[in-house]
């Protein structure tokens, strides 16, 4: 058994509880949706900052300029962040798909305060820890951001890989996206560039990118057992805190008040 299958083995479990959550037969509503995506933004968020660390560890992103390390892991790591930080919107425009994003949940009525707070607070100066102390941002994926920023700043460049390749990617089941196309035909415009979004992911981050990914894992970790077993219990480590993020974000949807009931500064 290779070292890639034996990480696909270690985490096989934890991945089919992940895409069997009942998080996606418990979303039904717009206003599920709406609840899932204040949650989620925070993981699309950090998501940024395992990239950016690969790039900063895989690339050269220094002056003067020498090349560094596998020139296909270069092409991955540069092409994947030129598609999550300048991609287009339905109109063509260039974009993030952070900001896609936060558009999308602006368009549903989705709370779009505690995510931008957030990203304000690290605009001035502080630490992801202190900008997501905020009371409004979900205790659920506080937690989840939490630990992304610490594998981020402290983890070894394999850790980060492990996670980013095997935590991050094709984690959303077809179901969740026909649950998606359903809703936006029941409320029309209000979920329109949330299907686009989704559907860029999958445009995206298809092809070579999951094979190219791989051969990330495996450059940064070579022939050390060590390492190997270090990335394989950052790539574990990763999928159960999607899990416990899903978790809180069905616990909030069994306790949330109807968007309709709620007050308008809510949204």
């Amino acid at each position: 058994m290779s070292s890639i299958e034996a990480i696909r083995e270690r985490v096989g479990p934890a991945r089919q509880r992940l895409l069997a959550h009942p998080l996606y037969h418990r979303m039904t509503s717009l206003g599920d949706v709406r609840n899932f995506m204040e949650a989620h933004v925070f993981a699309v968020w950090d998501f940024m900052s395992l990239l950016k660390r690969l790039q900063r560890d895989l690339t050269c992103v220094h002056v003067p300029w020498i090349p560094v390390g596998n020139a296909d892991v270069r092409h991955l790591v540069n092409e994947i962040v030129a598609g999550e930080e300048s991609d287009v919107d339905a109109e063509g425009r260039r974009t993030s798909h952070f900001e896609l994003y936060v558009a999308s949940m602006a368009e549903s009525g989705a709370r779009t305060a505690p995510i931008l707070a957030a990203v304000e607070a690290v605009r001035r100066g502080a630490s992801p820890r202190e900008a997501l102390g905020s009371p409004d941002i979900p205790a659920h994926a506080r937690d989840f951001s939490t630990t992304t920023f610490a594998l981020a700043t402290h983890g070894g460049t394999h850790e980060v890989a492990a996670a980013f390749t095997f935590g991050r990617e094709d984690l959303i089941p077809d179901l969740f996206h026909g649950l998606v196309e359903r809703l936006s035909h029941e409320h029309p415009g209000r979920l329109a560039t949330f299907r686009y979004y989704l559907q860029r992911h999958i445009d995206v981050d298809g092809g070579e990118h999951g094979g190219l990914a791989l051969r990330m894992v495996e450059a940064v970790c070579g022939a050390d057992p060590a390492r190997w077993l270090e990335a394989a219990q950052a790539a574990e480590a990763a999928i159960e805190a999607r899990l416990r993020l899903w978790d809180g974000v069905t616990a909030a949807m069994e306790s949330s008040v109807p968007m309709d009931l709620q007050p308008a500064a809510r949204r």
